[in-house]
């Protein structure tokens, strides 16, 4: 038995055994859903990296640095711009109205703003990107595994899935938010030793560099990255549910601008890891079938044992951290957007609360289900990604800061951005980030379009 086998089996018990520990004081959908709303700049600043540094960021960044070069550092660096505007402009803004409404999911804020139909339209939507999301963290901890004991992918996707449901499951954001700030803390630390050391095992930065030449030294673009993602990434980072949600749990304003105004930071800084890693591997082990393995594999044979260890748990800690967020987001969204909303309008706290839970297991098995099948990382995280952006950049920024919209023109944004989309993808092969483009540019444009139309309309009527 090597090394890792142990340190990762203990350590994914210590996560259940702390996400338990912390769960005993939840008692209500309150708790739950929103951390009771006290939330500090601190245990913020934790649960958003913590959710932010996931599959895509770690296993999926660094397999865009192993076939792309530096243009991957994109990928996190496009979330820390999203994450600034989510700081100082969407984030207090939104919290303030969802504490003064007791608002606890962004489905309440559509509801709240729009009526039933767009919370209704955005639930099912998103219910199927989420999925994705989870299934790709899923695959990205399996490759851990895979990595690190040979575990099959299959089975590793259903030991993870069963890891962050139970500890999810039991205490939602407010034991969450406490276990982030354990997995942080490991993964930054396994990351911090990691990188020097993987450096050093091919050569030194000479080397990394030499990799670097012609294509794969272009910052701005390279093959399915660079600045193209930005359309896709940047609106996803400011109004994902699960992201929104944690911002909901915050004490107040400050809390909110400091501690994700520290998670903006740290995205900015840590892009620039995963390129290198990528680069390393590259050099390192060139010629991998599945770039997904770039990284667990340099932290199996590049790196000695302990820290290759230490970084195993962290790559296992960084997927789990945003397993959970996404669970969140599955969670809520069928307790409190689709059972209280519309099955049992009258039902008590305690039985969302159950039903809160037994989604979080059931969006869990789907997960594994979809993981299984799925393919790679990058691949399943665009669907949610492309998806996000498109259908709530316009409901949730118009929402709160355009006083004149109406349903009509946001429930035309929703439908015909999200089919350019699909029209887009399906007419023609183009980069990631193209097809959010187009049906972003679709939504604002068809919104501004009714919402005139509905304007002119109306005056017309008075001046009869």
């Amino acid at each position: 038995m090597n090394l890792h086998l142990p340190i990762l089996l203990v350590y994914a018990f210590g996560l259940v055994v702390a996400g338990l520990w912390y769960s005993r004081k939840v008692s209500s959908t309150r708790d739950f859903f929103v951390a009771g709303r006290q939330l500090g700049a601190g245990l913020l600043f934790s649960t958003m990296l913590a959710a932010n540094i996931g599959a895509g960021s770690t296993v999926g960044a660094t397999s865009l640095g192993y076939a792309s070069g530096l243009s991957a550092w994109w990928w996190v660096g496009s979330a820390g711009f999203g994450s600034i505007v989510l700081a100082f402009w969407i984030g207090p803004r939104i919290r303030a109205v969802a504490a003064r409404h007791d608002l606890r999911t962004v489905g309440d804020f559509l509801e709240y703003r729009y009526g039933h139909s767009v919370r209704a339209l955005i639930t099912v939507m998103l219910w199927f990107g989420t999925i994705a999301i989870l299934a790709g963290q899923l695959i990205a901890l399996a490759w851990v595994l895979n990595a690190a004991i040979g575990l099959p992918k299959s089975v590793g996707c259903l030991l993870s899935g069963i890891v962050m449901t139970i500890y999810f499951s039991a205490g939602g954001i407010a034991s969450s938010a406490r276990v982030n700030l354990i997995q942080l803390t490991v993964l930054l630390l396994g990351f911090a030793l990691a990188l020097p050391l993987s450096v050093d095992s091919v050569g030194g930065w000479d080397v990394v560099t030499g990799v670097a030449d012609g294509d794969y030294g272009n910052f701005w673009n390279g093959p399915n990255s660079g600045w193209i993602l930005i359309p896709m990434l940047v609106p996803a980072f400011i109004v994902s549910p699960g992201l929104l949600q944690k911002v909901y749990s915050a004490t107040d304003d400050r809390a909110v601008r400091v501690g994700v105004g520290a998670t903006a930071v740290a995205l900015l800084l840590f892009a620039v890891i995963p390129p290198i890693l990528g680069l390393v591997a590259l050099s390192a082990h060139p010629g991998l079938e599945n770039p997904d393995l770039a990284l667990p594999t340099l932290l199996m044979e590049s790196v000695p044992p302990v820290v290759g260890s230490l970084g195993l748990v962290a790559l296992f800690s960084a997927e789990v951290s945003s397993a959970d967020a996404i669970l969140f987001m599955l969670a809520t969204s069928l307790s409190q957007d689709l059972y209280r909303r519309y099955l049992s309008p009258e039902a008590d706290d305690v039985t969302v609360l159950r039903v809160a839970r037994l989604a979080a297991a059931g969006g869990g098995a789907l997960g594994v289900a979809l993981s299984v099948v799925a393919e790679s990382v990058i691949d399943v995280m665009t669907i949610f990604y492309t998806l996000v952006s498109v259908s709530l950049f316009v409901p949730i920024i118009a929402g709160l800061y355009l006083r004149w919209t109406r349903t009509p023109e946001i429930l035309t944004a929703i439908v015909t951005g999200v089919t350019a989309v699909l029209v887009t993808h399906l007419a023609a092969t183009v980069q990631i980030g193209i097809s959010a483009m187009v049906g972003l540019i679709v939504s604002v444009t068809t919104a501004g379009l009714v919402g005139a139309a509905r304007i002119s309309m109306r005056q017309e009527r008075r001046e009869r």
